[in-house]
C-alpha cells in the first residue's frame, strides 16, 4: 500500500496464524456485557444516562465490526461474520458494511467519485446536475453537526434507495442480505420490547441514530482529495477516550498501508515511526476531534466537489493556538 517497503520491526509485524488476540476478544466480551447490562437495567438507571451511554456503546461496536471486517479477531472470515450479524446498531447491515469498506481499501481510488465506495465528493459535473437541496445535504456533510444529525438519514435513506434498486433489477444476490439482517433486527427489536423498558422506536431513532451519527464523525475528515493516494489518508491525533472509541482508527494513514494490523498494534506502528508516516502522507494530520469540532461545527472542513477528478493536495485543519491533541 502507498509503496511503502515491507515493515522491519515488529510494531507493525503481521499476527501469526494461531495467535489469539486475547484484547480483541476482550473488546468483544465487554461490549456484550455492557450491553446486557444496560438494556436490562429498568429503572436502576435514568434514561438520560442510559440512553447516551448506549450510544457510545453502540458506535464502539461499530467499530468493532470494523475489526471483523479486516480479519480479527480470527483469520476465518466466515467466523467473524457470526460475531457480526447482530444488529445491536441497528441500520447498517454488517455484510454490506464489509462489502463497500474492503472496496474503499483500493486506495489508488480513494475519494474518488463513483468509484471509492466511501467518497464524501462529487465530480463538478455531478453537482451541476444535483437540486439546490440535495447540495446543500452534501455540503452539510463536510460539517460536524451535519455529519451528527443528518448524516444517518442521508446514509440510511441511501440504503434503502440501493435496496429498492436491486429489488426492480432483480438483483436477489444482493437483496439476501437484508434476508438476513431484516429478520435479525426484528427479533432485536421484538426482545427489547417484551424484555426491556426502552421501546424499538426509542432504540432505533433515540440510540442507534445518533451512534451512527457518532461513528459517521470519524469519517468526516479522515480522507481528502490529492494527486497522490498516499496524501488522501489522515493522521488524527486524538485523545486516549476517542482513540478507545474509535480502535485508534484515528491513525488512518497506518491502517489504510497495514489494513491486516490489528487494532491495538496500530498505536504502537505510529509511535515506531511518526515522522515517517507524516512524511508520506503529506503532513495530512489533524489534531484531534475536539479541534475538528471546534473549528468545523457547522463550517464545512473543505469542499465536496472536486474541480477535477482529484485536486491537489491542501493544507489540514490547524488546530487553534491553545488547542492541545484530544
Amino acid at each position: 500500500m502507498f509503496g511503502l517497503p515491507t515493515p522491519s520491526n515488529t510494531a507493525v509485524s503481521k499476527p501469526g496464524a494461531w495467535e489469539v488476540e486475547w484484547p480483541t476478544w476482550l473488546l468483544w466480551g465487554v461490549i456484550w456485557a455492557c450491553w446486557l447490562a444496560l438494556v436490562s437495567a429498568g429503572g436502576e438507571l435514568p434514561g438520560w444516562v442510559r440512553a447516551p451511554l448506549l450510544v457510545v456503546l453502540l458506535a464502539w461496536y461499530l467499530s468493532f465490526q470494523h475489526e471483523l471486517i479486516h480479519g480479527h479477531p480470527t483469520s476465518n472470515a466466515a467466523f467473524n461474520r457470526l460475531l457480526g450479524l447482530p444488529p445491536l446498531a441497528i441500520w447498517y447491515p454488517f455484510d454490506i458494511y464489509k462489502l463497500d469498506h474492503l472496496k474503499h481499501h483500493e486506495d489508488t481510488y480513494l475519494t474518488v467519485p463513483g468509484v471509492d465506495t466511501e467518497s464524501n465528493y462529487v465530480t463538478a459535473e455531478q453537482a451541476e446536475r444535483m437540486g439546490a437541496a440535495a447540495l446543500w445535504l452534501l455540503r452539510s456533510q463536510r460539517t460536524v453537526l451535519g455529519r451528527l444529525l443528518l448524516g444517518p438519514a442521508i446514509m440510511i435513506t441511501s440504503l434503502a434507495a440501493r435496496a429498492w434498486r436491486d429489488l426492480v433489477d432483480g438483483n436477489w444476490r444482493a437483496l439476501r442480505v437484508w434476508a438476513v439482517h431484516i429478520p435479525l433486527v426484528a427479533l432485536l427489536l421484538w426482545l427489547l420490547g417484551s424484555y426491556t423498558t426502552i421501546s424499538p422506536w426509542q432504540y432505533c431513532f433515540g440510540i442507534a441514530y445518533p451512534a451512527l451519527g457518532l461513528v459517521m464523525l470519524r469519517s468526516l475528515y479522515e480522507h481528502r482529495p490529492g494527486t497522490l493516494p498516499a496524501h488522501r489518508t489522515v493522521i488524527n491525533e486524538s485523545g486516549p477516550l476517542w482513540r478507545l472509541l474509535f480502535l485508534n482508527n484515528n491513525y488512518h494513514a497506518v491502517h489504510h498501508a497495514y489494513p491486516e494490523l490489528s487494532w491495538y498494534r496500530i498505536q504502537v506502528a505510529y509511535a515506531a515511526d511518526r515522522a515517517g508516516y507524516h512524511s508520506r502522507n503529506g503532513g495530512f494530520v489533524v489534531e484531534g476531534y475536539n479541534c475538528l469540532i471546534r473549528q468545523y461545527a457547522w463550517t464545512p472542513v473543505d469542499s465536496p466537489v472536486l474541480a477535477t477528478a482529484q485536486q491537489a493536495p491542501r493544507r489540514a485543519p490547524q488546530p487553534p493556538a491553545a488547542a492541545t491533541g484530544s
